[in-house]
């Protein structure tokens, strides 16, 4: 059976100038047509017709044959049917297929089970088609009027093909100068990804997302010890990308409940080996650590079960960081290596800070703000809910945020029989808490930088020896810190001290806070990120 590919591809295009030449994921757009049909085990030739030289050169050095098309047919009047027949009409062929150089992400298994479908039915025409049902109206003797029987949600609703402009798979006989459908047709839906016809730039934007086929992976842990952190900066992340990425946690760390009620891709492993067996299988191209510490050994396993792989680390504090292709570490202030990008400038604020203007700053402080975290080791929340029970606090109002890791919530809840004390678990607007706040009282964690995205004058104290290294909770960007662990006396003192504070003061330390450019952050790590 002699089967044919005509690939139909004028030089000109007025929507999208060189539209079929454009580079798209490194490749000319035409040459995706022409590699499925030099792949398809049914297609026996492939012949190119255009009136460009450049396209002429491109079929050249892909070994397939080119039709100079006469410029009687490149005008925007003359249809697909006429260039078609014109390029066969002089050969005896079984079966003709359109393939349009528009429809780059079309897999060549889809096109060979159409083929092998059309030639099982026997039929003389087959059309490639995207189900794509919809709420439609349509206009009948000048009446708008609804295109549907009963209005569903789209799940529900009857099938509704559209021609994708894929392929079209046509008998030699039936095709001529007006059409290439014959009397006896059918057509083949394929997915949504394939059913690109590129005409404006979205598509062409969309299409090169397409045949990039990033695979996306990222491994977090998140607890009592490690604080919770971690999670939270890997969902907003996660949420960067065009695309679920595969978000593992070591289940013997981790709980599930700690990542809320995300619709992420979720899996539990046991521990390291088993991540790099799904990095061997799934052939991921991009990889996010952020488990505190990578060992060598962890990352040449990565490496090694994916080679074209990149990786990036965040906050690693093990030996793994020389392996990594990027490592980002926004708590600490001083850099280990030139892959390693540190300080505020590369912090990740929640997108829900982004909405939030800074406080503006009261003649004197009414509400104190208190979070440490979600899972606060040192148990700081306790001591401060002992402190402000004290008398001499029952005119000012506390707002304390405990979050999914703390291990005395109950004890902490417990607060709200006072008047003047609000516990709050497990919070999903933090910085409309923190907006009705005056001053602060936190740890040295990305708390800390919330606080100042807010312009919150801030007392914070170390969780940790780890903590004690994030330089940024400073007195040199704005923060009162009282290092790690310290006296009930200490922190009741300077609680004092910010209560009492004049409003010029306290604007002084707001202006401190503000000068730290926090909120692109994001921007830059992605920017980073994306041009790995």
């Amino acid at each position: 059976m002699k089967i044919v590919a005509v690939i139909p591809a004028r030089g000109g295009s007025k929507g999208i100038p060189n539209k079929n030449i454009r580079l798209l994921n490194g490749k000319p757009m035409i040459y995706y047509a022409i590699d499925n049909a030099l792949k398809s085990k049914y297609i026996s030739d492939v012949i190119v017709t255009s009136d460009s030289k450049e396209i002429q050169l491109i079929a050249k050095q892909m070994g397939v044959s080119f039709k100079n098309r006469s410029l009687q047919l490149c005008n925007d009047e003359v249809t697909l049917d006429q260039v078609v027949y014109d390029t066969i009409k002089e050969n005896k062929y079984d079966i003709v297929i359109t393939l349009q150089p528009t429809s780059p992400t079309l897999h060549v298994k889809t096109l060979d089970n159409a083929i092998k479908y059309f030639i099982d039915k026997n039929i003389d025409t087959l059309i490639s088609v995207v189900n794509n049902p919809r709420l439609s109206w349509k206009c009948v003797s000048g009446q708008i009027v609804p295109n549907f029987i009963e209005r569903l949600n789209r799940q529900y609703l009857p099938k509704e093909y559209a021609e994708t402009g894929a392929f079209v798979i046509s008998k030699y006989n039936v095709i001529n100068e007006k059409t290439r459908i014959g009397k006896i047709f059918d057509v083949y839906e394929i997915s949504k990804e394939e059913a690109i016809d590129i005409d404006d730039f979205s598509e062409l934007l969309y299409a090169e997302h397409i045949l990039k086929n990033n695979k996306i992976a990222i491994y977090v842990n998140g607890n009592n010890y490690t604080g919770m952190g971690h999670i939270y900066r890997c969902l907003e992340i996660a949420d960067e990308f065009y695309s679920k990425p595969d978000i593992f946690y070591d289940k013997n760390q981790t709980e599930r409940k700690f990542f809320g009620a995300t619709t992420h891709n979720l899996i539990a492993v046991n521990d390291s080996t088993e991540i790099i067996e799904y990095v061997r299988n799934r052939k991921y191209t991009l990889f996010i650590n952020d488990v505190l510490k990578t060992s060598t050994e962890y990352m040449d396993g990565l490496k090694k079960a994916s080679p074209s792989m990149k990786i990036v680390n965040f906050e690693d504090d093990g030996d793994g960081v020389y392996k990594a292709d990027l490592v980002i570490n926004a708590l600490y202030q001083k850099s280990e290596y030139a892959k390693m990008l540190v300080g505020e400038r590369y912090y990740i604020a929640p997108r829900l800070f982004m909405l939030y203007k800074p406080i503006s700053i009261k003649d004197e402080v009414e509400k104190v703000f208190i979070s440490f975290g979600g899972a606060d080791p040192q148990n700081y929340t306790f001591r401060l809910l002992t402190i402000i029970t004290k008398k001499k606090y029952i005119s000012k109002k506390f707002i304390i945020a405990v979050g999914k890791a703390y291990a005395d919530v109950n004890y902490a809840m417990s607060f709200n029989i006072y008047d003047n004390i609000d516990v709050y678990f497990d919070v999903t607007n933090m910085p409309e808490l923190m907006s009705q706040c005056d001053i602060a009282v936190t740890s040295r964690g990305r708390t800390g930088y919330e606080l100042a995205l807010m312009g919150i004058p801030t007392i914070s104290m170390a969780q940790n020896k780890r903590e004690e290294k994030h330089g940024f909770v400073s007195i040199e960007h704005g923060f009162c810190y009282l290092g790690l662990n310290p006296s009930d006396t200490l922190i009741e003192s300077n609680l004092d001290l910010y209560i009492n504070m004049n409003q010029k003061d306290r604007e002084e330390m707001q202006k401190k806070l503000l000068e730290n450019d926090l909120r692109n952050g994001r921007k830059r790590v992605m920017s980073l990120i994306d041009n790995l």
